[in-house]
């Protein structure tokens, strides 16, 4: 009797983008136990770059300074392969992130504000990713 065909289920691949490498790790694990597949890199210029080698779905910010985050969300946003990639940013001023990311008239984004769980993180993630 020939074998029940299997079902390849694609895990949504995230690119965490966090310059605390401790958080990084433990977001890590969270987001995985909640199924998606991550890669982690610590603040970098070369985000377009990363989502192109990792074929991320989508990206998680986690900057200890908003302006970090923003220069690496305008960095997205303006790349025609990225524009469209959806983005959680997670802040320790969620107010100053909110008028910033209305003020672009963001779209495909949430914020996650700090103190933060991973099961936040995960939830933005899955509402985005719909």
């Amino acid at each position: 009797m020939p074998e029940p065909a299997r079902i390849r289920v694609r895990l949504h691949r995230i690119l965490l983008i966090d310059d605390t490498p401790e958080i990084a790790e433990l977001l890590t694990f969270s987001l995985r136990d909640h199924g998606y597949a991550v890669f982690a890199a610590g603040y970098t210029e070369s985000i377009n770059e990363l989502l192109l080698e990792q074929h991320s779905d989508a990206v998680v910010l986690d900057c200890s300074v908003f302006e970090m985050s923003a220069a690496l969300f305008d960095s997205v946003r303006h790349h025609p392969d990225h524009a469209e990639v959806p983005i959680v940013i997670i802040s320790d001023t969620p107010e100053e992130a909110d008028a910033s990311l209305r003020s672009r008239k963001a779209q495909r984004v949430l914020l996650v504000p700090k103190p933060f769980t991973g099961s936040q993180v995960a939830n933005a993630l899955d509402q985005l990713l719909k």
